[in-house]
């Protein structure tokens, strides 16, 4: 299906340059979210939110100096049918409702055409590129393939990151890709919350803790050092910290270490190829059992979503079975509102039901306690901040048999192999 452009107006109270336009649609809302996934992954966006489900939400990309959101409400139809305001769109597109959905375009510099993004033309031809999803100039390989002698590289020339091909072999041997524990440079711990300070210090003298380099906005005029602690972290970014967090920590203890993923390995999310950044963790993760996917018999999670932020509930799920080492226990909403005490104990995903009753057991070395305080609420829903993720971070075990960033800095390690690194193999 075509779909229609209803409205333009200007945004007048953007950073920038922007406007606002309004589309209707005769497909559902999965169809036309789906199509402008696969959009954005293919055209070389960083895609910086984006919803958590198929039923409308928020997808918020960027591309060198152009900021695009798209909005997709939840139930967003009108027409005849009542059916179409269901939360739970039919599997195919019907005459009798239409979806509406607004599309916000900011640009912080120059406005290029070429690269403002139109890919809600045809929702429904996913599988079919359309004009929108045809490279854009910056993109073409025709003007990078025929320099000519006035044609010197300019810097909006260098190709993104999303548009320069990573070579299968490169991911485990580029040096980005395992991180040497040297600490970073972070000139803003000033501005994690107090409680949640000595936390961040810690990990950061270890070596985990990165800048955030997920917001171009962020460490504009910091020369990248800024740690961001209140910025959401996206799963991505947490994979990479709690792999690196626990292997630092257990630097000493090999059998305790998560391994990376070789560059051979068979990708267990369609959203994470080996030719992603952050593949070895990512898979390292997923091989381990550590994280839902079809290795550990979830056949529903195919997709990682590795940009998408990280809510508690998927913090808990992640990081608790590295505290008890053993399978966790069986777990009811009864049993969570016994324990925590928590009000919204109904919305906790079944699956983290379980590491939520796990860690009540750990007493004050609770994950929930460490990161959050007191509370009644335990919002499972909620985007993490990189300074609760560290937090988290920061103790890994049960009570009397664990350890925490802080003993971990007085400890030789027993290898001088980056975190996560496959052992060499001695030299006689």
């Amino acid at each position: 299906q075509q779909a229609t452009l209803e409205q333009v107006e200007p945004l007048k109270d953007a950073a920038g340059p922007g406007k606002l336009t309004i589309w209707s649609s005769p497909d559902p809302i999965n169809l036309i979210q789906n199509f402008y996934q696969k959009t954005f992954e293919s055209g070389g966006w960083e895609v910086l939110d984006q919803p958590e489900d198929q039923d409308g939400g928020t997808f918020i990309v960027r591309r060198n100096d152009l900021d695009v959101t798209l909005s997709i409400p939840s139930g967003a139809t009108t027409g005849k049918s009542t059916a179409a305001s269901s939360s739970k769109p039919p599997a195919v597109a019907t005459n009798s409702s239409v979806t509406t959905f607004d599309i916000q375009y900011v640009r912080d510099g120059k406005d290029t055409k070429a690269e403002k993004p139109q890919p809600s033309q045809k929702p429904t031809q996913a599988e079919k590129p359309t004009q929108a999803q045809k490279p854009q100039p910056s993109q073409k390989p025709t003007q990078a393939q025929k320099p000519t002698q006035a044609q010197k590289p300019q810097p909006s020339q260098k190709p993104q990151p999303s548009q320069k091909p990573t070579q299968p072999s490169e991911v485990a041997s580029k040096p980005a890709q395992v991180r040497s524990g040297k600490p970073e440079k972070l000139t803003d711990l000033d501005k994690v919350p107090r409680d949640l300070r000595k936390y961040v210090a810690d990990l950061a003298k270890l070596g985990v803790l990165t800048p955030d380099t997920a917001n171009p906005k962020t460490n504009a005029d910091s020369q990248g050092t800024q740690f961001a602690p209140n910025q959401t972290i996206s799963r991505r970014q947490y994979a990479r910290w709690l792999m690196d967090a626990n292997n630092r920590i257990y630097a000493n203890r090999p059998g305790l270490q998560i391994r990376l993923a070789s560059n051979t390995t068979q990708p267990a999310f369609q959203d994470v190829p080996r030719t992603d950044p952050d593949f070895p963790y990512i898979q390292g993760l997923a091989d381990a059992g550590l994280i839902p996917s079809p290795l550990s018999g979830d056949s529903t999670a195919v997709l990682f979503r590795p940009n998408a932020p990280l809510t508690r509930e998927k913090l808990m799920l992640w990081k608790v079975p590295l505290d008890t080492r053993k399978a966790l226990p069986k777990a009811s909403i009864e049993a969570v509102k016994e324990t925590w005490g928590f009000k919204d104990t109904a919305e906790i995903d079944p699956k983290a039901l379980r590491a939520v009753l796990a860690d009540f057991r750990n007493g004050d070395l609770a994950n929930i306690r460490r990161v959050f305080g007191y509370t009644i609420l335990f919002q499972p829903k909620k985007p993490v901040t990189r300074a609760e993720a560290a937090a988290a971070l920061w103790y890994f075990g049960s009570q009397g048999e664990g350890q925490s960033a802080k003993e971990a800095l007085f400890i030789k390690p027993q290898t001088s192999q980056p975190s996560g690194a496959p052992k060499a193999t001695p030299s006689n």
